[in-house]
């Protein structure tokens, strides 16, 4: 595919040069491949994934959809939509270029069925109700190219599982069509290959690889005291980051969660002494409120901007300077894709800062600086298909045509999550979806297939009546977000929204932080939070959003650096000097053991164990060990858990520990566990929802948190009773062991407890003991903001008793 010279001379117009890689994928769809593109950020990926779409239509004009280019988030399809028009402005190409989303009006939507533009931008669930129409066999039946941008920001999750099936269904529409994936971030080509092939056949994609940019400029950020004992949120820095805020044009500041960005916005503001202009941006944030922020750093009227995961995904702003992450990255590939925020140049450095809370999250800062100079990237762990997802995706289809089921299995066995299925397990989920299954059969409303045609191999199934499709349309989707109410002022002005669990804590005159104010309730009514701007205190909002896992890779080189004395050196003072106490007064774990630790403390007895394993791995373990030591007559009172330890604490003192560590706890005790609590109910509301069993709205009326919980838990204890072999069973099941409690990380911890545990009988708390008991001390005051001075003091005072060398 040659390059017209209207395109080199655009290059040439603005200094810049045709990449090799860009080249590369120019070659790769002349030669009609699938390909991979695997560059970094700055590097010109989407451009890249654009270049052939754009020669090929400026050498043959259509009226037709040529690229379908799909993304994780609607603001970065919407920033795609304005950096596309301007090269196509340029160069006066006839090139037609649009956005589609939930946003998008349905006059738009329904013109774009019947006359698309060439490129059309989306997200796995637009495309998804597209497939749905039974138009969609015209729409896309030229289709030649498929982009997939950001593609590890969904292909191992569900929202992977949803598209990978809709490549299938649009490959055997368009048998022509060619796959595109593009990502900064993958540690495991080869896997992505196969997640992007038909039938998985990763060798038919092509990976091209970008030239290497510059190292980015990565530093951490040390306080003006000692690195504090515990804590994630930086906040101790807030002098230290406005300062930065002041030195550069434009600062992005990343937070983890939207409780932290809420809370950093507002720390921030109150040392904001030159009253420069900074913002924030956050899921729960209105949609206007994000676009307006986006705009406003786009226009360069920000100086900074607090946000979340919401712009881990880049949004191309070239006048950012500085990029500051808030407590630990977690991954070195996240901290990458956010020091990418950064210049957002291939030729020059990304720089960035770390603000670590404590001194473990100093170590995995450490780790993670570390991991970047190595080009080292957290692997990706793909699971089998989800089967809440898989039953969407079918009714999706029969609301588009009736379809054999033999056709249909062969069409989602080309999918790579699916490659499993098979024809038992097909007709099962087909029996979910046109009934409910056994237990719920005889009732109507799950009634959602019928037969087509007479009964035989070749028979056919379609949707029992058409005011099922538009329910689906409806309610399909794959992210099910926790109940949630409006904030708004009294005039209808809304702000965004909290989650209800939160607002069934708040009375009127209660006052918290949200939109970077803080708004006093005057009232709930209906699904609004009723709220006036005050200047009271606010608390901070809290989310059940779910917590961010500290990586594997990261956690081998946190072990590696307490097992090495030598590289303690590079740490400061005060995190040396607690490593070498530890040293002195215990012993620090060498990669591949476990270390547990044994204490009274206070009058009660402790267990404190340094597994690595990440918060939800050792919070299931608190769960499971927690259950054995009552069993044993131990007495228990309670434990916490970070990414780093685990603690337990109880009236009598645990003189065996590798007893309470035998990997059979999995085997009885954690089903006993799942059962008996909250997890598999969240799971089976999440699954039932998605697998289209439970309804969420209806034409006109949206059901409330409650009631969708109600309507599940009552569903959920038929099915127990009646079918415990349904198949949303097993996919709840699936998602409590995966998602909620981590079951592959804890297997593997027990697996190896026994063999490599070193146990430590102290007669005191320990040095690396701290940081975890400081936590028993926030976690003991609850229902409200705990004072930092106050949590200073608890661990000063737990210092003073673990750090004497005697």
């Amino acid at each position: 595919m040659s390059i017209p010279a209207s395109f080199t001379d655009w290059f040439a117009a603005r200094g810049w040069r045709l990449r090799r890689h860009q080249i590369d994928m120019l070659s790769a769809a002349r030669r009609g491949e699938h390909a991979l593109l695997v560059a970094a950020t700055g590097a010109g990926k989407t451009l890249a994934g654009f270049l052939p779409t754009l020669v090929d239509l400026a050498a043959h004009p259509s009226d037709r959809l040529h690229t379908l280019y799909v993304s994780p988030l609607k603001a970065l399809a919407a920033d795609v939509e304005r950096n596309l028009l301007g090269p196509i402005a340029d160069m006066d190409l006839a090139i037609s270029v649009e956005s589609r989303s939930g946003d998008t009006s349905s006059d738009k939507k329904a013109r774009q069925r019947s006359r698309p533009p060439n490129i059309l931008l989306t997200t796995p669930e637009s495309l998804s109700l597209l497939i749905s129409y039974p138009d969609s066999f015209m729409m896309f039946a030229d289709l030649k190219t498929v982009v997939i941008d950001e593609i590890h920001a969904f292909a191992p999750g569900k929202r992977g599982d949803l598209l990978s099936l809709a490549l299938a269904r649009l490959q055997a529409i368009a048998p022509g069509l060619r796959r595109v994936g593009l990502s900064a971030t993958i540690a495991d080509a080869d896997a992505y290959r196969g997640w992007l092939a038909p039938n998985a056949e990763a060798e038919s994609v092509t990976l091209v690889e970008g030239e290497a940019g510059a190292d980015p400029d990565i530093q951490i950020l040390l306080p003006e005291g000692a690195v504090p004992w515990s804590g994630h949120s930086g906040r101790y820095a807030v002098h230290q980051v406005m300062e930065e805020v002041a030195r550069n044009r434009t600062t992005i500041i990343f937070c983890n969660t939207r409780g932290l960005a809420e809370l950093i916005f507002q720390e921030l503001w109150k040392v904001n002494d030159l009253s420069l202009p900074i913002g924030i941006h956050h899921g729960s944030l209105d949609r206007e409120a994000r676009q307006r922020a986006e705009a406003a750093m786009a226009e360069g009227r920000l100086r900074a901007l607090v946000a979340t995961s919401s712009l881990d995904l880049g949004l191309d702003w070239g006048n950012v300077d500085c990029v500051i992450q808030m407590g630990a990255p977690k991954g070195s590939s996240r901290l990458l894709q956010r020091i990418g925020r950064a210049n957002h140049r291939l030729d020059e450095p990304s720089r960035a800062l770390i603000v670590p809370g404590n001194r473990f999250e100093y170590l995995e800062a450490q780790a993670a600086l570390d991991a970047v100079e190595a080009g080292e990237r957290d692997a990706d762990r793909f699971r089998p298909g989800a089967l809440d997802v898989l039953a969407q995706h079918v009714m999706a289809l029969a609301c588009a045509a009736p379809f054999q089921e033999a056709d249909l299995l062969a069409e989602i066995r080309s999918a790579a999550p699916y490659r499993w299925v098979n024809a038992a397990l097909f007709t099962r989920l087909l029996g979910f979806v046109r009934d409910g299954g056994y237990a719920l059969k005889s009732y109507d409303r799950f009634r959602r297939l019928a037969p087509d045609g007479p009964p035989g191999p070749t028979r056919g199934w379609r949707i029992a009546h058409p005011r099922l499709a538009a329910q689906h349309r409806l309610n399909a989707g794959i992210i099910v977000d926790a109940p949630t109410l409006d904030v708004r002022f009294k005039n209808g002005r809304r702000l965004g929204t909290v989650e209800e669990y939160f607002a069934s804590t708040l009375s009127p005159g209660d006052t918290f932080a949200f939109a970077g104010l803080s708004l006093e309730v005057e009232g709930i009514r209906d699904t609004d939070v009723l709220v006036r701007a005050t200047a009271k205190p606010a608390r901070i909002p809290s989310y059940v959003g779910a917590r961010m896992a500290l990586s594997t890779r990261l956690a081998d080189r946190v072990r590696s650096f307490l097992a090495d004395p030598a590289s303690w050196q590079r740490f400061p003072p005060d995190v040396r000097f607690w490593l070498e106490m530890q040293a002195l007064r215990s012993v620090l774990p060498r990669p591949g053991e476990l270390l547990v630790e044994t204490f009274p403390h206070e009058g009660n007895h402790y267990l404190v164990a340094y597994p690595f394993e990440g918060w939800n791995a050792h919070q299931s373990l608190g769960m499971l060990i927690t259950k054995r030591m009552e069993r044993a007559g131990l007495q228990p009172l309670g434990f916490v858990a970070s990414d780093y330890a685990l603690a337990i604490w109880s009236l009598r003192p645990v003189t065996d520990p590798a007893a309470l560590f035998d990997p059979a706890v999995l085997e009885k005790e954690f089903v006993e566990w799942v059962e008996g609590s909250h997890l598999l109910k969240r799971a089976f509301r999440e699954v039932a929802v998605i697998g289209g069993l439970i309804e969420r709205q209806h034409p006109g009326k949206r059901k409330t948190g409650k009631q969708v919980t109600f309507s599940t838990d009552l569903i959920f204890d038929v099915l127990r009773k009646y079918e415990p072999d349904h198949l949303l069973l097993e996919a709840a099941w699936a998602d409590a062991r995966e998602r909620l409690t981590d079951v592959a990380r804890l297997g593997d911890l027990l697996d190896r407890a026994a063999g490599t545990m070193l146990h430590q009988t102290l007669e005191r708390i320990s040095p690396l003991a701290i940081p975890v008991l400081v936590l028993i001390g926030r976690e003991s005051v609850a229902g409200a903001d705990i004072d930092d001075a106050l949590l200073g003091e608890l661990a000063d005072s737990l210092a003073d008793t673990a750090m004497r060398p005697d």
